[in-house]
C-alpha cells in the first residue's frame, strides 16, 4: 500500500518542487481539519509519526538533540493551521528550522513515507492524505540541504 501512495507522493512533490518554497497559505475552509480529526486527530497522528521516526534508522539521528515537547507541540500547530484549523504556528520558520540539518533528499521522502503510514494507520481518507502532503511538499525546498 505504501509503493501505491509513494508514487502519489513523488508525482505530487514534483508538480511543486517548481512551485512556492516557502509556507503555505492555511486553508481557507476547515474541511482537511475536520478530516483530520480536528485537533484531537492531529495530535494523535503527531504522537505516532514521532514514535515511528524513534523506530526509523534512516532518519532518526536527524532528531537528535531537538526538544521532543517543542516539535511536537508545533508540528500540531503547523498541520492544525495548514488544515484550515483554528490554530496559529509558533515555530520557526522552516529554512531556519532545518538549517544545518543537512537534511537529504532520502531523508525527506523517508519521513514523508513515515507520515503515510501513520495517516492509513489512523484511517484518514485517501483525499485528505493527498491534500494535507500536498500543502507539507509545497516547503520542501526550505528543508532539504541544496
Amino acid at each position: 500500500m505504501i509503493k501505491r501512495y509513494s508514487a502519489v507522493v513523488l508525482a505530487a512533490l514534483a508538480l511543486l518542487l517548481g512551485a512556492c518554497t516557502s509556507a503555505p497559505e492555511p486553508a481557507e475552509d476547515d474541511s482537511l481539519y475536520q478530516a483530520l480529526g480536528e485537533r484531537d486527530g492531529i495530535e494523535r497522528m503527531v504522537e505516532e509519526l514521532l514514535f515511528r521516526i524513534s523506530e526509523d534508522a534512516r532518519i532518526v539521528d536527524q532528531f537528535q538533540g531537538i526538544d521532543v515537547a517543542r516539535f511536537e507541540r508545533t508540528l500540531t500547530e503547523q498541520i492544525c493551521e495548514l488544515s484550515g484549523g483554528p490554530c496559529t504556528y509558533s515555530g520557526d520558520d522552516m529554512v531556519t528550522v532545518h538549517r544545518g540539518r543537512d537534511i537529504t533528499e532520502a531523508d525527506f521522502n523517508a519521513l514523508v513515507e513515515n507520515l503515510i503510514e501513520v495517516m492509513e494507520h489512523q484511517h484518514v481518507p485517501v483525499s485528505a492524505q493527498n491534500r494535507l502532503l500536498a500543502k507539507l511538499a509545497a516547503m520542501r525546498g526550505d528543508i532539504i540541504r541544496l
